[in-house]
């Protein structure tokens, strides 16, 4: 996609609806990462033909299949799901997200600190970020300001903002800096290790579907995406950090669907 391609179409109205509705595919993947389904949920995701509702549809061979897993899984679960599968969803849940038994940490420090431990400089950059918006989270060490819900969740809120092309480039420069430096490989690590195919399939549909998202931002805006080298470089020790403002906001959990 580029501004080329858009030439018959109000530019303004073309990026109000994409980032309404990536914003709200953002929202419920963030929900989805938040706590194990229910039958609720999974009777909601499947009223919705989730994952094919979503705004962008990965077509990379990873992403394909990772759409083709998790609408598997959801075939899978019958009408009334049982309790035993409920409780194999909430272990795997509790495997990947509270206990650690994958070594595939949502937080962003684990995978970044030369001693994967969490609450490291990388959560602080992250939470310079949301400062900088006036925006906090509401207790770090329950869940740290660079957790996988909270960086889908600012991501959200920044596309829900304005039209304004700064305001893309904002949000392309944190994700390069942060949620994609580290997305990839805990979307294959869960895929490789969790025992349930809707865990995996939904954390490898998240990395594909954000990889995607990063990859149109740079079409629209005509600037081609960094290297992982230039990341690197411009991540080292020293480099300036976003600008700090009063704390406003507390991004509040996506859509449960």
């Amino acid at each position: 996609m580029s501004y080329g391609s858009l030439a018959n179409y109000d530019i303004d109205d073309f990026l109000s609806t994409f980032r309404t509705r990536v914003a709200e595919d953002l929202k419920i993947m963030a929900s989805l990462h938040d706590k194990e389904p229910d039958q609720t949920q999974i009777d909601e995701l499947k009223k919705i033909d989730f994952p094919f509702c979503l705004t962008i549809l990965p077509d990379s061979g990873p992403g394909a299949e990772a759409m083709a897993l998790f609408q598997q899984s959801l075939a899978e679960f019958s009408k009334y799901i049982d309790r035993e599968t409920l409780d194999d969803l909430a272990a795997d849940y509790a495997a990947i997200y509270l206990n650690h038994n994958l070594s595939a940490s949502p937080e962003e420090s684990v995978w970044i600190d030369e001693d994967s431990l969490v609450c490291q400089d990388t959560m602080f950059q992250v939470r310079g970020w949301y400062e900088k918006y006036g925006l906090g989270i509401p207790d770090w060490r329950l869940r740290p300001d660079d957790h996988l819900v909270y960086e889908l969740q600012f991501l959200a809120w920044m596309l829900d903002q304005d039209n304004k092309p700064e305001t893309l480039e904002q949000l392309a420069i944190f994700m390069d800096e942060h949620l994609l430096r580290w997305l990839g490989n805990f979307g294959e690590r869960v895929l490789a290790r969790c025992d349930t195919q809707y865990f995996a399939g939904l954390a490898a549909l998240t990395a594909a579907y954000c990889e995607e998202l990063r990859d149109i931002i740079a079409e629209i805006l005509g600037q081609a995406r960094p290297s992982r080298e230039e990341i690197d470089e411009r991540m080292k020790p020293g480099q300036a950090k976003p600008e700090e403002m009063p704390v406003q906001f507390v991004p509040g959990i996506g859509p449960a669907v």
